[in-house]
């Protein structure tokens, strides 16, 4: 094993034992210099985009003062290390092209390793709106030991119209765990995460890449996602990135865009209206009542007039 031992200096990443339970710290005296070759990153990762610009200042900054905070890694059984926590730190330095980096190393489940990487991505603010979204509904499947789509159902089960299910909801073992994790991390409730953070996971692809890369807030995000045309989205979406719209441009462009597609709609509706009562009028003029052979094909068309009503009054 290449490591070397290193000046020790407090290290902590806040929120995470609170997470675990206990009150053990983590802190750079067990800290050593570690060879970067060994260290393998995890097969399930918080970070997804990294800005290039904060890396290329991240990058110049290692060059120039070397890495100030140490990664945290946990030993395998091939004698490499799994990296837990400073994926951004770790890839930097590999762009550094930096033989050892500061690590501490750490014994721990696979359970805890993903819980602490998600942790320490969240109480660093590191991530982006979509990634801190899935890694709290991840932080919360690993607490709960359920699936995503259950995490979901838990959160939305909580806005039941029935009083009676909400209580039974709130009032669950499940229930009191989820709110433990979200009194952990401090930065929103049960109701805000489902009302703002959760329909971040069902954003078109479009506007999803972009608020993952940080060139569009959520916030703005949500409101182009209504337009469901994909040729409209797209350039409604180029048009507020390019000249940065502010929130209520956007939702006032949205507005038009609505305004204008009812109005398309409307003069359609309208258009085979007119087209469908030409056709009625010259059918009775018509000497088509006189041909027995066509009588059959009208009286198919009728059947099917018959049949879009009796769907249309089922809808109703």
């Amino acid at each position: 094993m290449s490591i070397k031992k290193r000046a020790s200096q407090p290290y902590q990443i806040k929120g995470v034992d609170a997470l675990f339970g206990v009150d053990e710290a983590i802190d750079e005296s067990a800290a050593g210099l570690l060879s970067i070759e060994q260290i393998v990153l995890p097969q399930q990762q918080p970070r997804r985009y990294f800005a290039p610009q904060a890396m290329h200042e991240l990058v110049e900054s290692i060059k120039q003062y070397g890495i100030i905070q140490p990664l945290l890694v946990r030993p395998q059984k091939d004698g490499r290390y799994e990296l837990v926590a400073g994926e951004r730190r770790f890839q930097a330095a590999k762009t550094a092209q930096l033989e050892f980096v500061p690590a501490v190393i750490r014994e721990m489940t696979d359970v805890e390793a993903i819980e602490l990487a998600l942790s320490e991505n969240l109480q660093r603010e590191d991530l982006n709106p979509v990634e801190e979204t899935e890694g709290i509904v991840a932080l919360l499947g690993l607490k709960l030991n359920q699936t995503t789509e259950s995490v979901i159902a838990l959160l939305q089960s909580a806005a039941h119209p029935e009083r009676e299910a909400v209580d039974n909801v709130i009032h669950s073992e499940e229930w009191q765990s989820l709110l433990e994790v979200f009194n952990t991390i401090g930065r929103f409730s049960p109701e805000s995460f489902r009302t703002n953070r959760l329909p971040l996971l069902k954003l078109p692809i479009d506007v999803m890449e972009a608020l993952r890369s940080g060139r569009i807030e959520y916030t703005k995000a949500k409101v182009i996602a209504r337009v469901k045309d994909e040729t409209l989205r797209s350039s409604f979406l180029s048009d507020a990135i390019e000249n940065n719209l502010t929130l209520s441009q956007i939702k006032e462009h949205l507005s038009q865009i609505q305004a204008k597609l009812s109005g398309n709609t409307e003069k359609k509706t309208s258009s085979l209206k007119k087209e469908i009562d030409e056709a009625y009028r010259k059918v009775k003029k018509s000497k088509v009542w006189d041909n027995p052979n066509k009588h059959k094909q009208l009286q198919k068309i009728l059947l099917e007039l018959e049949a879009l009503l009796i769907e249309s009054s089922d809808d109703n």
